[in-house]
């Protein structure tokens, strides 16, 4: 006597495919993930390896013999500290000036009805769409014309003017997304307008600010064309000017560990401004809705 198999039980079969999509999106992340870190991981390892290790034809995932000296070389190199100075200097001020502009035009924007508000929003998507290589030219024009070509204060206002309207259209997103019941009940309980906006608004905006101070230091560290094109003096460069030398400034081939170790350098202050920052994210999510 034969005994028939059952299909499945349809509920089975879904958990089945939901399962193996699982797995497969999974899967096409972990793929996606290495091959965007990959690079990074490369440009670490290669910074502690030595000069023949990296001119191998054979390549060398993990360094077998690390080094330092390709640290050491590219610290001792000339204007790198003044280029690192230059470069802070640079960055803190506009994350400061970009943040506070753009919190409180965000804040106009979302909080007061006005004629125009619909155009300015507008206008602030419309300027994020400009490529940057169309700008360089009218932008040196200007600030020739007001004596900021080969100043620090030029490029500071260069950035901010195009790191803003990200961060107005970020903060925009954020503020809009708070309830407005939060601060009534807070003016309810005998609170302030101003006193509800410290208590309760700018808790919970945290995260929406951290978030667009971080793309503004990424933004202005990591920027290399307008400084190019804006500072010509040596001790006024920018740490991405000072790496960009490795290559262009050199007549018998390029050094790739010193390289790799200055480009390490290079990206550490992101690195450590976003370990430092990232915190307020999670605080700013619950800090507002229970203070009192």
């Amino acid at each position: 006597m034969s005994v028939q198999a059952h299909p499945a039980p349809p509920r089975r079969r879904r958990r089945r495919r939901r399962t193996l999509r699982r797995v497969g999106l999974n899967a096409l992340g972990l793929l996606v993930f290495a091959v965007m870190t990959f690079p990074v991981y490369w440009m670490v390892s290669t910074s502690f390896k030595q000069g023949g290790d990296i001119l191998s034809f054979t390549p060398q995932f993990i360094p077998t013999s690390p080094t330092l000296d390709n640290f050491r070389e590219a610290i001792g190199r000339e204007l790198f500290w003044s280029s690192v100075r230059n470069s802070l200097i640079v960055v803190l001020a506009v994350v400061l000036v970009s943040v506070v502009l753009a919190f409180l035009a965000a804040l106009a924007l979302t909080k007061f009805r006005f004629h125009g508000r619909s155009a300015f929003v507008v206008v602030v998507c419309c300027v994020q769409m400009v490529p940057l290589a169309a700008l360089v030219i009218p932008l040196y024009i200007t600030f020739s014309a007001v004596h900021q070509v080969d100043k620090l204060s030029g490029v500071v206002i260069a950035y901010v003017a195009l790191v803003l309207p990200f961060c107005v259209w970020t903060l925009r997103g954020f503020i809009g997304g708070i309830p407005k019941e939060l601060e009534e009940a807070a003016m309810v309980d005998g609170s302030t307008r101003l006193g509800a906006f410290v208590r309760i608004l700018l808790p919970l905006v945290g995260p929406g600010l951290v978030a667009t101070s971080i793309f503004a230091f990424i933004q202005a560290w990591n920027e290399y064309i307008i400084a190019y094109v804006m500072l010509s003096s040596a001790d006024k460069q920018t740490i991405t000017i000072w790496l960009a030398n490795f290559t262009t400034g050199t007549t018998r081939g390029v050094d790739w560990g010193t390289l790799m170790a200055a480009a390490t350098l290079t990206a550490l202050p992101v690195v450590l401004f976003f370990v430092i920052v990232h915190r307020r994210i999670a605080f700013g999510l619950t800090a507002g809705a229970v203070k009192q």
